[in-house]
Formats: C-alpha cells, structure tokens, sequence
C-alpha cells in the first residue's frame, strides 16, 4: 500500500520501503578517503546521502513509476575503524612528499594493505548479490571505491566503462598508493573483461596519462571538457555531441561518477574541484541516451561526494537517476 506522495520511511534510501530480500538494485556504501589528496570529507558522503535522499519526489518526467524499483541501501557500511589512522599516515606520506623527502616504505605498505583489504571486502559483497540476480551500485567514499565491485562484474561478463568526471584517474599509481582515487580507471582497465573506457567531462590530466591513453592496447576514449564546451558554442547539438559519445560504447555498460564531473556549483565541497563541468540535465541526457541506445547498465557508482548538505542532495538525484535508468535498460521500468 505505499503511496510514494507521502512521506517516505525514515533511514531507507530515498523513502522507498523495500527491504534486502525484496531488492533488485543494492546500493553498497563504501566509507573510504584514504587517499584522498585534496579535500577531505568524502568518507562521510553515503551516510548523508541516505539523510539527503529523503528530500527527492519520486516521480521523473520520462520513466513510469521509478518507485517501484525495488532499490535498498546495504545497512552493512563498508569500512574499518582503521580509516582515519590511515588516513593520518597516508596525510605523513603526503607531507613528506611535498617537502620533498621519501615517505616512510612501512607508511604505503599499511596503506595499500588496507585498501586492498577494502576492495577485497567490496568484491566479495558484490559477488555475492550478482549472484542472486541483484543489480549493483557502489555509492563512496572516494573514487577508489568501486574498484572492488568492477572486479566482481569483470568476472561474469564483458563491458565497457562511462566516465563522468574531471580527472582522467589513469595513473598507475599516485603519491605511492596503488588503490589512489587518481588510479582508479588504471586498475579498472586491468581487468581483462573491462574492454573499453569513455571518459566525458576531462579538464584535469598529467602527462602520465596522455601517454597511457595514446600507448593503451584497450580502446580508450576521452571526450575533453573544453573541446565539448567549444562544439556547443559552435553550434553543436548536444544530442550530436551524445551520438558520437555512444557510439564509443559496447552493448554493455557500468558507469562511473565522479561528482566533481559537474559544474563546482553543484559539488562545492567535493574532494578535488575543477573549474567547469557539466550541468545536472547535461549528464542525466547523457546517461539516458546510452539506456535509449538499446545498452544495458550492467552496474555504476556515484563517488568523490562531498561532506555537505547540498552535495549529498545533488549526489541523491543522480543516484536515484543512475538506479532508474539501470532498471529501464534491465526491463524492470520502462520509458513514458
């Protein structure tokens, strides 16, 4: 008997009133900032969002009763009382590095340990819902976070990765941490059924990573943030700037947010900012786009959240868009 114009149930993500076994996409919340090598606070974005998403109407203007989704929140919080100790260490590496001294070795090896050990965790609890037919989607945490439900998927099929983000995320390692939130991508892509990556939204990148793009055996294509903002003002479609996007993309798809992808206006305290971006509708367009082009959503996170009110609210939405659009291209909700 829910009414979703009511009031929604405290403590379930978005209000919905669905529980564990009843689901069909499980949200995991990965506490993890580790490192982090900017802006702190990104640890804290899940539990806000599950406080924020209460905020949203549920109806959308393009699927048919989103609600009935049966989307839940894992109520198991991915993390270890041994975050903000590696987090201090991980701060001593990072100090001696930009004074330019050599870390303490013990220093990386906890961290690393630690991260493996998190993505490990992740892995296993991704596993173990693909198996029971479950839709899966990573909500951090930094963008670190999902490398463990990337490796769970890569071990049932093939896809191609949709990145919505600022940085590239391609170096192989940063700072010494192997499991960086700049090396995400790098690690993704040596899974061998990750086949592709598309990156869209790029306005932050080293010479690392031009080289690893232009010297990579998998297809990797990187859609600038500044060349998409010169073909708009060229007069440029964006559903011909979407056309070309897709066309780069497999049958299959796991999407990867970055919430600093966005304009800064809509993730003000995100971990590393950038000038530019994209706009809400731009990238929920986007997004749709891949699920009209007949692509099937195999799973996505949504990570780098801030530790704010307002960040969370907008990290709620895509969340909420992102699981919707996963659920129209399963056949689970269909398009108006």
């Amino acid at each position: 008997m829910y009414n979703p114009s009511e009031v929604g149930k405290k403590g379930s993500i978005f209000g919905l009133p669905y529980n564990l076994e009843q689901s069909e996409i499980i949200l995991i919340p990965v506490h993890l900032d580790v490192t982090v090598s900017y802006g702190l606070g990104t640890s804290k974005a899940p539990d806000l969002i599950l406080e924020e998403s209460s905020q949203l109407d549920l109806s959308l203007l393009n699927i048919s009763n989103p609600w009935e989704l049966k989307t839940v929140m894992y109520d198991k919080v991915v993390q270890s009382s041994q975050n903000e100790i590696h987090r201090g260490r991980a701060r001593n590496v990072i100090t001696a590095l930009e004074a330019g001294r050599e870390p303490e070795q013990d220093q990386l090896n906890f961290i690393n340990e630690y991260c493996k050990e998190i993505h490990r965790s992740v892995e296993e609890i991704s596993g173990s819902f693909l198996d029971l037919g479950k839709k899966v989607g990573v909500v951090g945490g930094d963008h670190s976070s999902p490398l463990g439900l990337i490796r769970a998927l890569a071990t049932k099929e093939e896809f191609g990765i949709f990145q919505i983000d600022a940085h590239m995320d391609l170096r192989k390692a940063y700072q010494g941490f192997d499991y960086s939130h700049a090396s995400i991508m790098y690690n993704a892509l040596r899974e061998e059924n990750v086949k592709s990556l598309t990156q869209v939204g790029i306005r932050d990148f080293c010479e690392e990573e031009e080289l690893f793009v232009s010297e990579s055996e998998k297809s990797i294509h990187v859609f600038y943030d500044e060349q998409l903002f010169n073909k708009r003002m060229e007069g440029v479609t964006l559903a011909t700037i979407a056309d070309e996007i897709i066309r780069t993309l497999p049958d299959k798809v796991y999407i990867s947010f970055d919430m600093d992808g966005l304009d800064q206006s809509l993730c003000p305290n995100t971990g590393t900012p950038v000038p530019g971006g994209l706009q809400f509708n731009e990238a929920v367009y986007l997004m749709e786009q891949i699920v009209r082009s007949g692509r099937t959503i195999v799973g996505f996170d949504v990570c780098e959240t801030g530790n704010g009110a307002w960040d969370a609210n907008v990290a709620a939405r895509i969340i909420y868009r992102l699981a919707s659009l996963t659920g129209v291209s399963s056949g689970l909700l269909k398009f108006k």
